[in-house]
């Protein structure tokens, strides 16, 4: 499953964009990290690996429904042939 995995301090939330086993706590230990996401700061600041991403979700991994509107609001950049 690709989520979100939450850090930073307390009323400052950052989000790590991670592939973990869906059965796995949400801090836990996760397969890799794949993006960043910073809803505080403004406008709310997004990095995503859409390779990398793309990788996993051809493995079988899910996005949730956070990451799934993350990824459909910042696409992937076009591929330079």
């Amino acid at each position: 499953m690709i989520r979100l995995a939450r850090f930073g301090a307390k009323k400052k939330p950052a989000y790590r964009v991670v592939v973990i086993e869906k059965e796995r706590a949400r801090d836990g230990r996760n397969l890799e990290v794949v993006g960043h996401y910073s809803p505080v700061s403004q406008p709310a600041k997004v990095h995503l690996e859409h390779e990398r991403i793309a990788h996993w979700m051809k493995m079988g991994a899910q996005p949730s429904s956070t990451v799934a509107r993350l990824l459909k609001e910042n696409p992937a950049p076009p591929q330079a042939s």
